[in-house]
């Protein structure tokens, strides 16, 4: 594949799952160029809250090991730059590391927008043909079983392998484009990045949890304004709270053609 701009693949290691209130300890990156050339860079993060036994149990880094390090807060102007006009790839990045990246750095003062970032999630696609964890895509796809697992530097050294080999194995991943496309496959449908509210078959947006599933926004917006009221209060993401604001003025999204 030719690179049109640089990629960089990475991982996050972190306190917890919750995209929105957990915080980065680690966080390891391979930045390939368009001539090929290729950095690998790794640093642990003091998250500022007290990182649970049962994530140190998972990466093994523990409040003692950070609490030397800088806070995001003071290295996100530095990573900011680093990502900046580049594309991006990982593992799970869409479902995962990239929200979580994306809150971090609106913490710090900084607006992530990946509107015209192209992104290659190898698990979105991994899962589609193969359906696995990053273990067991490095074996089918490298050959090789993964090392110190759950270690952001090894996760993500095996991630970029996987990137490689699958543009070997299919002929159809010819650019970006391509792996942005099948990357995004499984979130084609959604409206905010959460996926709390998707496109259904008449092209409406409806509501995809709880038990207004289903339901179109406006109709929602009319009938039950308080369960829009109550989303933006709640333990949402931004973007999911601007669509509930702006139905609750007349506003609704639409779909692009």
């Amino acid at each position: 594949m030719k690179l049109i701009r640089p990629i960089i693949f990475f991982d996050l290691e972190t306190t917890g799952v919750n995209v929105h209130q957990d915080r980065i300890v680690e966080i390891a990156t391979v930045k390939i160029d368009v001539d090929g050339s290729r950095q690998t860079h790794s640093r642990r993060v003091n998250p500022t809250i007290p990182i649970p036994k049962e994530a140190s149990d998972v990466h093994g880094i523990t409040d003692e090991m950070v609490k030397e390090e800088k806070p995001f807060t003071e290295i996100a102007p530095q990573i900011f730059s680093y990502f900046e006009g580049c594309d991006i790839g990982g593992f799970n990045v869409i479902g995962y590391d990239l929200p979580l990246l994306k809150a971090e750095f609106k913490r710090a003062g900084i607006d992530y927008n990946t509107e015209d970032v192209k992104i290659a999630d190898m698990m979105q696609l991994y899962h589609q043909r193969v359906k696995r964890n990053l273990s067991a895509a490095y074996r089918y796809y490298c050959g090789k079983s993964l090392e110190n697992a759950h270690s952001a530097k090894a996760d993500i050294e095996a991630t970029a392998e996987i990137f490689d080999a699958q543009i070997k194995e299919y002929d159809d991943l010819t650019d970006m484009n391509a792996f942005h496309e099948l990357s995004y496959l499984p979130f084609a449908n959604n409206v905010d990045s959460d996926g709390k509210f998707v496109w259904n078959d008449k092209d409406e947006v409806v509501l995809n949890f709880g038990k207004n599933k289903n339901e179109p926004l406006a109709l929602i917006a009319t009938k039950n304004p308080s369960f829009l009221k109550w989303m933006m209060n709640a333990d949402f993401s931004d973007e999911t709270k601007t669509i509930c604001r702006d139905a609750l003025n007349g506003v609704f999204p639409q779909k692009k053609k």
